[in-house]
């Protein structure tokens, strides 16, 4: 499931300049979706690369096949439910058990989805209803929290792309976690740039892998003659305990740590990782690998920490260039008894694998130190795993 981050800012934001303000903040904390009236479409287009969700009134159900669409600055998705039966200034009957006619969806050709505000029971079943004819619907709740959305994400499945209103970041997380399913997205309403960046970064740690990373232990570490070793430096910032995971075999990675720490002769460069020789495996976004001689400015890896959580960065450059390297080779035990894998590692004390006892430049690495690696007992064919008897030696 790709979750989706919308930030309102429709004309109950104010005026022009304070929808612009939360559109811009929006646009550079990395936000999926901005949800404004009609009329703002041409001005977000002009502000940044966006998706544009916008709301129809439901006037437009009569009039909609006279918009001169030619001239217009199209919308990528449009909304009914705003000013009508979705908000309650068109109330559903006391009886609503589910069975509108939804007009403002079904009777509107531009029409993708529908907003709806959940002021009780009747509205929650029109949602539900809405959700079977829209692509996309946004629940806005006023006195429930949980019960509802939890009642939708159960109901409606995958007929619809279910977006829940929050006004934080502590209730996104909350509503991209419920029933253990959650909403496939979160409609932010804040006026604050560092409530809308969080809210991102909660979006971003739920779409993130977290990787079960185990010890192996170093059976030989041997000087072998010159190969081309990549440098990856990304245009990330990473942490003392980050770094990548690569290797010569797919199905065992060496996590080599980022190079961070300071050293008497060289300066650190926290935006880096001496991955190894050109033919090894880097471990990419959604559990592919590629070699690392493949990868190139633009390209996405995967950064990953000594306790497996995940997170994405972009290769800003490769360095290749001739170096003398290293053979590691360690053992691990698999249900099926012990495995060998093995990787080429630049020899130079700047290149250090994380080990039981924290990190160890691999020009210290011995026989019978346990290094930090992920295994993963399966083929590789074009860098995604199958299901296929492969020998790798």
């Amino acid at each position: 499931m790709t979750r989706t981050v919308w930030v309102k800012a429709d004309d109950d934001v104010g005026d022009w300049q304070a929808r612009k303000r939360r559109i811009t903040a929006g646009i550079e904390a990395g936000v999926d979706w901005v949800l404004v009236d009609e009329p703002d479409v041409p001005r977000v287009r002009e502000l940044g690369d966006v998706n544009v969700a916008a709301f129809l009134p439901d006037a437009d159900v009569v009039d909609a096949d006279a918009v001169d669409e030619a001239e217009e600055v199209e919308a990528d998705v449009y909304l009914v439910g705003k000013d009508g039966e979705g908000d309650g200034t068109i109330g559903l009957p006391s009886d609503f058990s589910g069975s509108a006619d939804l007009t403002t969806l079904r009777g509107n050709n531009r029409a993708q989805g529908t907003y709806v505000r959940i002021l009780d029971e009747g509205y929650e079943a029109f949602a539900e209803e809405a959700a079977r004819d829209g692509e996309y619907t946004l629940v806005i709740g006023s006195d429930w929290t949980i019960i509802p959305l939890e009642n939708l994400i159960s109901r409606v499945g995958e007929d619809t792309h279910l977006v829940a209103g929050v006004t934080s970041a502590a209730e996104a997380e909350t509503a991209f976690e419920t029933l253990e399913i959650g909403a496939d997205g979160v409609l932010l309403d804040s006026d604050d740039p560092d409530e809308i960046r969080r809210t991102v970064e909660v979006r971003d740690a739920t779409e993130r892998e977290q990787l079960e990373l185990t010890i192996a232990e170093v059976t030989a570490v041997e000087r072998t003659g010159m190969a081309d070793r990549v440098c990856i430096d990304t245009g990330n910032l990473m942490e003392d305990d980050e770094g990548m995971l690569v290797g010569s075999m797919s199905r065992g990675l060496f996590f080599v740590h980022a190079e961070t720490a300071e050293s008497p002769y060289v300066a650190s460069r926290p935006f880096r990782v001496n991955a190894g020789a050109v033919h090894a495996y880097v471990r990419v976004p959604d559990g592919e690998t590629k070699y690392l001689a493949e990868l190139q400015s633009g390209d996405e890896v995967q950064i990953v920490d000594t306790n497996g959580r995940t997170r994405e960065g972009i290769v800003g450059r490769v360095k290749i260039e001739k170096r003398p390297m290293f053979r590691v080779q360690a053992e691990i035990e698999t249900e099926d008894g012990t495995d060998r894998i093995e990787t080429l590692l630049q020899n130079a004390e700047t290149i250090k694998v994380a080990t039981a006892e924290g990190r160890t430049a691999v020009t210290d690495l011995e026989e019978g130190d346990e290094v930090l690696v992920y295994y993963e007992d399966v083929a590789r064919h074009f860098g995604a795993s199958v299901e296929e008897s492969i020998i790798e030696k």
